[in-house]
């Protein structure tokens, strides 16, 4: 499906997750990035969190900073769907979202009684219209919803759509890779954004160091084993693609916009790779930022 369209590139928030937003905007700009991908809600009670409701004074710097870089946010996120009333988490995202111009909130399944979690992204689907914001499932590696089949079963019954990210795309160890793929190209029509980052192919062992690699040791795109040409060949000609690769100890050897120029340098020989040539559209982006 790959054709040679110019690909938004984005940051996501999870790449620099101790960065807050109005500084990720300057990083992602100074690095060469079209948007960002924003954590509005804190996923631990570890992580900082970052108050972007309206009328709070980082809202209000990060939206200066994005007019004056012309970097933009297009996703939001994350919420774990357990089966609990989490409406009022989810409005205020959405507020959030809405404030920032983003149009999707990545969301993920923890619930076990799918029937739920159907209901539930139903409902949370029906309140983004009024903020022009559509919940995207993530089908993570080591929740309840875990595979691209399971996710895109439960988004098509809810009205809602899917992200795809290439770890936990490559981690699934149910039916294997080839339903994977198959599951892939059969719902590429749901997918408004593909979120790139590499690692070796033999999966880690067990779910704790499964965790440990999502949340912060994935490696840069094109430096590992995945295939991500591939996958960025499997979708929508034009599909905006973000760079969703943490590395602790990476960003304490670089730098904060060190990593970000490795993840901006990895994604465009990615999409090179893929036969996309983010050249022209790459030196028309430089005098803007």
């Amino acid at each position: 499906m790959t054709g040679n369209a110019h690909r938004s590139v984005g940051l996501a928030q999870l790449s620099l997750l101790n960065t807050a937003p109005p500084e990720l905007v300057g990083v992602a700009a100074q690095a060469g990035f079209d948007f960002i991908g924003v954590r509005v809600r804190a996923v631990t009670p570890m992580e900082r969190p970052y108050n972007l409701q309206p009328g709070s004074p980082m809202l209000h710097e990060t939206l200066s900073r994005m007019q004056d870089t012309g970097v933009t946010v297009r996703d939001i996120e994350f919420l774990l769907l357990d089966g609990s009333d989490q409406r009022e988490a989810w409005l205020r995202m959405m507020e959030a979202g809405q404030a920032l111009g983003a149009s999707s909130l990545t969301v993920a399944g923890a619930d076990p009684d799918s029937a739920r979690l159907v209901h539930t992204l139903a409902r949370m689907t029906e309140d983004g219209h009024g903020f022009g914001i559509t919940p995207t499932l993530e089908a993570i590696s080591y929740q309840t919803v875990a595979s691209m089949a399971q996710a895109a079963d439960i988004a098509r019954q809810a009205g809602c759509r899917l992200v795809v990210d290439t770890l936990h795309f490559n981690r699934f160890n149910g039916d294997g890779a080839a339903g994977q793929w198959a599951a892939l190209h059969a719902n590429a029509d749901l997918v408004p954004l593909l979120q790139l980052c590499d690692g070796p192919a033999e999966r880690p062992a067990g779910r704790e160091a499964l965790v440990v690699e999502s949340r912060s040791e994935r490696e840069v795109p094109g430096e590992g084993e995945f295939r991500l040409a591939e996958v960025v060949a499997a979708l929508p000609d034009g599909l905006p693609v973000s760079a969703e690769t943490p590395s602790d100890r990476r960003v304490a050897e670089l730098g904060e916009l060190g990593w970000a120029r490795l993840l901006k340098t990895g994604v465009d020989a990615v999409l090179a790779t893929a036969g996309i040539d983010q050249t022209t559209a790459n030196l028309q982006g430089t005098g803007t930022r």
